[in-house]
Parts: C-alpha cells; sequence; structure tokens
C-alpha cells in the first residue's frame, strides 16, 4: 500500500498540473489568443482556422467552398479533390488544399498586432511575408507584401460564428 500511495499521489498533482500548462484556447486571458478562430476569407472560397502553437501563431484550410476541381479543369483533375498543384516544389503539388497550412510563425506584437510570419497562396502558388491586424472582435485584416510591407495586398476577414 505504501508503494501506490506515491504513484496516486503524482497521478493527482499531474492532472492538475498538465491542463493548467497545456495551450488550450478556451477561456484564454493571453491578448494574443484573440485571433484564434475560423475566418471566412476575402472572396468567401474557404475558412480558415488560426491556431497557436509553440508560442506562434498558424493557419490552416478548414473548408474550401468548392472542394473539388470543376469539371471541366484544364489540368485534367475534374472532379477530383483540390490540391496544392501551383506549388513550387514538384514533390508537394498532390497535396490537398484542404487541412493545408497556410499560415506559419506570427508573433503577437501588442495592440491587436501579429508580426514576423509568412502566408502561402495555393492559387499563384508563392510565399509572402505577412503581418495581421485586428480591426474588430470578428474582422482581421491580413497583409500579404515582398519585401517592404507597402509592397503587398490587404485583405480582411471576418470570423465564423462570432
Amino acid at each position: 500500500m505504501k508503494s501506490i500511495l506515491p504513484a496516486l499521489l503524482l497521478l493527482g498533482f499531474l492532472a492538475i498540473v498538465i491542463p493548467a500548462g497545456s495551450q488550450s484556447t478556451i477561456n484564454s486571458t493571453d491578448p494574443g489568443d484573440a485571433v484564434l478562430g475560423i475566418w471566412n476569407t476575402t472572396d468567401n472560397k474557404s475558412k480558415v482556422q488560426i491556431f497557436r502553437g509553440d508560442h506562434h501563431y498558424f493557419g490552416r484550410v478548414m473548408d474550401i467552398t468548392e472542394p473539388n476541381w470543376p469539371a471541366n479543369d484544364p489540368g485534367g483533375m475534374g472532379g477530383k479533390p483540390r490540391t496544392d498543384r501551383k506549388n513550387p516544389n514538384p514533390a508537394l503539388r498532390q497535396r490537398p488544399l484542404l487541412g493545408l497550412r497556410l499560415m506559419e510563425n506570427f508573433t503577437y506584437a501588442g495592440r491587436n498586432k501579429w508580426e514576423g510570419g509568412r502566408i502561402y497562396d495555393p492559387e499563384s502558388g508563392k510565399t509572402y511575408k505577412c503581418r495581421m491586424t485586428l480591426l474588430d472582435t470578428n474582422r482581421l485584416e491580413v497583409h500579404g507584401y515582398v519585401g517592404i510591407s507597402v509592397l503587398g495586398r490587404t485583405v480582411t476577414w471576418t470570423r465564423v460564428n462570432p
């Protein structure tokens, strides 16, 4: 009985400590977590989930309005799931767009801004530097650029189910 008691105490301690230290976003008080959630892209072609991991923020494609290539697809993929066929790396061209991580390594810079990240555009196969600004609870400004930020494009995404 004596040898079981320390193990039970350790399990009880771990049951309390591990959830408290996990990266759960429920009831988070980290102001950087305000960007977490699912967002409609500007053109409503897809939904992107922004999530946190390893002290950075990332985004992945969660839904695509037209998940399959059209029947008259010039690439011969009619009716098949959309893939990353414009990727400059031929080895990645067959990966599905659904679930694709297209945003990476953003850090919260304060004042509703996330910087230092990159965003991948599967329609062009290009990756851009990127920053995000939360305009209000349900609108996120996403600015992708090459080199300096004035050489870029800004779009506004809206939160799904605010």
